[in-house]
């Protein structure tokens, strides 16, 4: 098992990998009926005549999988998966039945906040495959990860001026 990781811990260049999960039609049909109730993602013969001319995942579906690929995975921010926001979102190839998901996240940013000195934060891109290796989703987003609690190091360097605190710096 993984432990989780400060924001010491990383280093732009990194890579975490992450286990694999399948796809199978019944879910996707589940997911659907209840979030995105749309044919293409419901009937395989409606699905046919779509432009996706087959059954495909929603791609909310999508990305709750690549959540659980992501909080199963190798990445571990102390204090959870976090996201503060994406810079990229989309889905340039469907995910079908059968397919097996798998996430590469490369550190791309690791800084300390501004506001928060026991916090930092880690962007990320993705490289999302299918067992096919087609791309199912392209991604950049942004995680908070707390600082390692015996470590000032990662403090803004007004921190401690005087007059300075967590909450605000007065000059």
């Amino acid at each position: 098992m993984v432990t989780a990781r400060y924001l010491e811990d990383y280093a732009v260049g990194q890579i975490f990998g992450s286990g694999r999960l399948r796809v199978e039609a019944q879910r996707i049909k589940s997911f659907a009926a209840e979030f995105d109730p749309q044919p293409f993602h419901l009937d395989e013969t409606l699905a046919g005549d779509s432009i996706f001319r087959g059954l495909a995942a929603s791609g909310w579906h999508t990305a709750a999988m690549t959540m659980r690929l992501l909080v199963d995975g190798d990445l571990k921010p102390a204090g959870g998966i976090i996201g503060t926001g994406f810079d990229e979102f989309g889905w340039p190839h469907p995910v079908r039945p059968g397919d097996e998901l798998h996430i590469e996240s490369e550190v791309l940013d690791v800084r300390p906040s501004r506001s928060r000195p026991d916090q930092g934060l880690i962007r990320c891109g993705r490289r999302p495959s299918t067992s096919t290796r087609r791309s199912f989703k392209s991604r950049s987003v942004t995680f908070s990860c707390r600082a390692n609690p015996a470590s000032n190091s990662l403090r803004p360097r007004w921190f401690n001026r005087p007059g300075c605190s967590s909450q605000r710096c007065e000059f």
